[in-house]
């Protein structure tokens, strides 16, 4: 086993980081103060630099990595904040991955060029008023009528929702019953039939837009079906990536929290010396320093296991659980040591808190990691309707 990265990856994370660091913080702020997305112009900027679809194939106009080198430049985005890396997340582990992988080719080729070029943005709708963990029993109903597919129903909690200009919705054909009728289709923005909510005031994520979507008799063509009904499985094979990328998003809500906080403890006087000299202090700063470690080399260990392909559900839930769990922690305590500049607004460490949360709640609740875990463990599934 090489812990140490390659020269190459070494170099796109430093490239990542500088970019990051020199030219996203105001943005950050501009994101977070108006609750908006990143402006397109933006994005045309992050296609440049190529960190758009970094782990999509060049054939569709990605660079080709792997999923290792996509998560390396999620983290050094997500140090700034949430909002200004969920482009990069949505375009390297998020739903154009389950387009690129069982989506027809035309479909493939309509949809993933542009998003690699930052023409277009790309989100997941899978949640429902009724269909959140126990996501088997959505509703939202794809109808096979000829050379058409009809699409009937309702989503909720969209990541994107009322921006992107695509979606993948999760839905079930032709009311077949649990997982075997689930599958999902690419329904665009502009689509007759297709309408949003309001905008959602969640406590953090601020400048990742999420709204409820609503479609009536929508008509898609065929080749709009990315899974068919009885392709569940292959679409949570798809997730587990997602899994990684959220767990990333919430690494770099501690990283970054963590590189903050170490240079202001050491600036930061208190009874005429800097507070890092206290040993309270240094035993905080140790134990956060822990938990970002490891929380990085559980996601490394399933991208790489993964190899270029999807990570097992054992490896995903396992770095997004303890991810999810120390990015708590971890921005906790920051803003802890940094007293009231870190839970004042004008600094962005009480942002990478409220952020945090909503990293363990996205993507799959920590409670319901731990059911997934148990059940690699054992070796089947639980059935969690038993009485």
């Amino acid at each position: 086993m090489d812990f140490q990265l390659t020269d190459d990856q070494k170099s796109l994370q430093a490239a990542a980081s500088r970019f990051a660091k020199e030219q996203l913080g105001d943005l950050a702020r501009e994101l977070e103060e108006k609750s908006t997305p990143v402006p397109h112009d933006w994005l045309k900027r992050f296609a440049e630099m190529g960190f758009l679809g970094i782990n999509v194939s060049r054939e569709y106009g990605g660079l080709g990595l792997g999923n290792l080198e996509a998560l390396l430049v999620v983290e050094e985005f997500a140090k700034i904040s949430s909002a200004v890396a969920f482009p990069i997340f949505e375009s390297c582990v998020g739903p154009v991955r389950a387009i690129e992988h069982f989506a027809p080719e035309s479909l493939r080729r309509r949809v993933i060029p542009r998003m690699c070029s930052g023409d277009i943005v790309v989100a997941v709708s899978m949640s429902e008023p009724d269909a959140g963990s126990a996501l088997t029993d959505l509703r939202t109903n794809a109808r096979i009528d000829g050379d058409k597919v009809i699409l009937n129903g309702t989503k909720r909690w969209c990541s994107g929702g009322g921006h992107a200009d695509g979606y993948v919705v999760y839905c079930r054909f032709d009311a077949v019953p649990g997982a075997k009728g689930i599958g999902a289709v690419y329904v665009e923005k502009d689509n007759p039939g297709l309408s949003f909510g309001p905008q959602e005031e969640l406590m953090g994520f601020r400048g990742v837009p999420s709204s409820d979507l609503y479609f009536d008799n929508v008509e898609l063509p065929l080749d709009a079906v990315i899974v068919p009904g009885g392709g569940f499985k292959k679409l949570m094979e798809a997730f587990d990536l997602e899994r990684c990328g959220n767990a990333t998003m919430s690494l770099g809500q501690a990283s970054g929290a963590l590189e903050d906080v170490l240079g202001y403890v050491q600036e930061r006087k208190q009874f005429g010396r800097p507070i890092v000299e206290f040993q309270a202090v240094q035993i905080k700063l140790a134990e956060m320093k822990l938990r970002v470690e490891a929380a990085r080399l559980l996601i490394h260990r399933a991208a790489k296991n993964a190899e270029d392909g999807m990570p097992s559900i054992l490896d995903s839930s396992l770095a997004k659980c303890f991810a999810n769990e120390i990015s708590r922690e971890v921005t906790g305590a920051a803003v802890q040591l940094m007293g009231g500049y870190g839970y004042s607004k004008e600094y962005p460490m009480e942002r990478r808190l409220r952020d945090s949360w909503g990293w363990g709640i996205a993507g799959g609740a920590i409670d319901i990691q731990k059911i997934n875990i148990a059940s690699a463990m054992v070796g089947r599934r639980f059935n969690q309707r038993a009485g």
